[in-house]
């Protein structure tokens, strides 16, 4: 399914090492004719980083999407009684936004807004990027694998040697993912090496 005037929501979280692989996916987005909302969490939006400032952050996704972040969860609050999107990534997703939302735990704007785009049985992707998936979140991972209307960029172990439970998500892959999460399908595979 193309992606030209699909309403699509970013919600970025804080595994600021993947931000420049996902600015460039925002672009492709972009590019592609989406119509892109930015939603941050609360680390996302206040913590500055060797990757980079917050303010700076914030600016960019406006500069690119040409509309402002979703900073709050009151903000992300209407995005399900009004329908806002079509698709929402939550792009990254660390195992603490991963945990909380396989435990139903709404605390953040990004996980508001993946609850209340939920509610309308709408596709919400996975971009998972997390030092613990094989370890302590492996069991989460498990749980949105198998719930209605979530789907997942593929990913792998980015660096088995030094950081063996880690997985991050190909995000060269998100907009494929996107097209087929859109009509109700996984892109497979799922599970693919770095």
């Amino acid at each position: 399914m193309d992606l030209k005037g699909k309403k699509v929501g970013i919600a970025l979280t804080g595994s600021f090492c993947t931000f420049e692989k996902i600015f460039a996916e925002l672009k492709n987005l972009v590019e592609a004719g989406a119509e892109v909302t930015t939603i941050f969490s609360n680390a996302s939006q206040q913590i500055d980083s060797r990757f980079g400032k917050a303010e700076d952050f914030l600016k960019k996704a406006e500069e690119i999407t040409g509309q402002k972040p979703i900073l709050t969860i009151e903000g992300a609050e209407p995005i399900g009684p009004k329908s806002y999107l079509d698709i929402l990534v939550i792009f990254p997703c660390t195992g603490n936004t991963v945990a909380k939302l396989a435990n139903g735990i709404t605390d953040t704007p990004v996980l508001m807004a993946a609850k209340a785009h939920l509610r309308n049985n709408k596709p919400l992707v996975i971009s998972i990027s997390t030092n613990d998936a094989l370890g302590m979140n492996m069991k989460n991972i498990g749980l949105l694998l198998n719930a209605k209307n979530i789907y997942f960029v593929p990913f792998g172990q980015d660096n088995p040697e030094k950081k063996n439970n880690s997985l991050i998500a190909h995000t060269d892959r998100l907009i494929p993912t996107l097209e087929l999460a859109l009509e109700g399908k996984q892109i497979q595979p799922i599970l693919k090496e770095f």
